[in-house]
């Protein structure tokens, strides 16, 4: 049987969107050493093995099976902002009950056979506290090394998409925003149902809290929900834009370009996912004044949208500007 949330009226109405650097950094070291995810994400794979290497990890990968099994919640809980700073997150970690986190601990290393006598194995579970301080501070070298220099364009990326799933959950409510998330999600009938994951005792359940949805840059081609009692039921799936699911290219189709004029064809079509005016001037290299009047003209006619999210102004398809892509 599926993995099923039965949303009651609470959840209904406290359903979020989050940012979160560090389960993106949890999420990008589970990349590591996840084979069947490595055909999407080729290019970042290829600079992070290079950075991975000069970096001792060893305790921290004990956490990660590699054949799969249970990785600790507490390396990359479910974030309580909406957009948290990393060292926030990182207090957050720090500050994990040792009762807690010998429990998740323990459930992971006996994932991996043997892994509870190695030296690490038995150092955790013998002081979860002391394990806690070094796997947060593991878990700060690997975000520096791999998330913080593109960590600007990764948490654009994901702001994108949550404007667009905004727009679909006010367009078309619920049914619209969680039909679209992932191949392996369903809804019906006020239950949202993962296909992938089987229903078991220890699985979350839904209890007036509502569901967390993050979208990941590293994620693809998996859903993910894997949180245990007593975090919020958390459903990370991967993002608009990220790896397999790109923009589409710059070069607008012809009949485009011949009604709306190359400019702003491609600006239209390389709109797949949200962007901002510096983000489209460099793509479509143009001068940020250019792509303004540009976006300006698309704006009056019903095509884009603007939307505010934290400093940035992220533009995006309407429907309108949607349907006329897809028809040309």
């Amino acid at each position: 049987m599926p993995l099923t949330l039965r949303l009651g009226t609470d959840d209904l109405t406290r359903c979020r969107f989050a940012v979160s650097p560090l389960c993106q950094t949890h999420e990008a070291l589970r990349l590591l050493r996840r084979p069947a995810r490595h055909a999407f994400h080729r290019d970042w794979l290829r600079r992070a093995r290079g950075v991975v290497a000069g970096l001792d990890l060893s305790e921290l990968w004990l956490y990660f099976p590699r054949k799969g099994g249970y990785t600790p919640d507490f390396l990359g809980p479910p974030p309580e902002a909406p957009d948290g700073s990393i060292e926030a997150e990182l207090a957050r970690m720090r500050a994990t009950d040792p009762a807690m986190a010998r429990t998740e601990l323990a459930r992971s290393l006996a994932c991996t056979p043997g892994a509870a006598r190695t030296p690490y194995g038995r150092a955790a579970l013998d002081d979860p506290a002391a394990a806690v301080r070094r796997l947060a501070d593991l878990t700060e070298r690997a975000w520096q090394a791999l998330l913080a220099p593109d960590w600007a364009r990764h948490r654009a990326l994901l702001e994108a998409d949550i404007a667009h799933r905004t727009r679909q959950w006010a367009e078309g409510g619920l049914e619209a925003l969680l039909g679209d998330l992932h191949p392996e999600i369903g809804w019906a009938d006020d239950t949202l149902t993962l296909r992938t994951y089987p229903d078991h005792a220890e699985a979350q359940g839904a209890d007036g809290r509502g569901v967390l949805l993050m979208p990941s840059v590293f994620v693809r081609p998996d859903v993910v929900s894997g949180f245990a009692r007593p975090w919020q039921p958390t459903v990370i799936y991967p993002a608009r834009g990220a790896a397999g699911s790109g923009p589409v290219g710059a070069e607008a189709p012809r009949a485009l370009a011949r009604l709306l004029g190359p400019h702003r064809a491609a600006i239209l079509a390389g709109l797949a996912t949200p962007a901002s005016t510096s983000a489209l001037a460099g793509r479509h290299g143009l001068a940020p004044s250019s792509v303004s009047a540009h976006l300006s003209v698309l704006r009056e006619a019903g095509l884009v949208v603007p939307h505010r999210r934290g400093y940035y102004v992220l533009y995006a398809r309407t429907t309108l500007g949607e349907a006329l892509t897809a028809g040309a």
